[in-house]
């Protein structure tokens, strides 16, 4: 018996594929859990328009963070941030990802999460930094801050 997988089942089948398997195990099992359907006609037919409509979604993602990143790469985009400086050189208040995302957000209107940015621990130094940001599977920039003393 042919049937769609609705869900991941260890041995059997991933998510979205069709594939033939035992009548008994089919009716007993899988489709009696949910875990399939039968693969008649119609749900395939389905299940394709489905697949295209998600490598559809992915594609609009995937371009938006590329526009993403020639935003970021842009030679005016550096964010600025103005930080009390201690005699040794050191801001008093760290710099963290969730502070690079919000004034990127009120600079220049980029809205990027914090957990995407790639910081392996927080800035306390004056001067120019670049920070990596992870913008899709594919698609990763860097962040360029300009850390001034007040």
């Amino acid at each position: 018996m042919k049937v769609i997988f609705l869900q991941d089942v260890k041995g059997k089948g991933k998510k979205g594929e069709i594939k033939e398997v035992p009548t008994g195990y089919a009716q007993n099992f899988l489709l009696k859990k949910n875990l399939a359907k039968e693969a008649t006609t119609q749900a395939i037919g389905e299940l394709k328009g489905k697949q295209k409509s998600e490598e559809k979604a992915q594609a609009e993602i995937l371009a938006q963070a590329q526009e993403l990143k020639t935003q970021l790469e842009s030679e005016t985009t550096r964010v600025q941030f103005i930080e009390k400086v201690g005699p040794d050189g050191r801001t008093f208040g760290s710099i963290t990802a969730k502070k690079i995302a919000e004034e990127l957000q009120k600079q220049y209107g980029i809205k990027i999460d914090k957990r995407h940015i790639d910081l392996d621990h927080t800035i306390r130094a004056i001067g120019k930094v670049e920070v990596p940001v992870k913008l899709h599977k594919q698609v990763s920039s860097q962040i360029k801050l300009d850390i001034k003393e007040a």
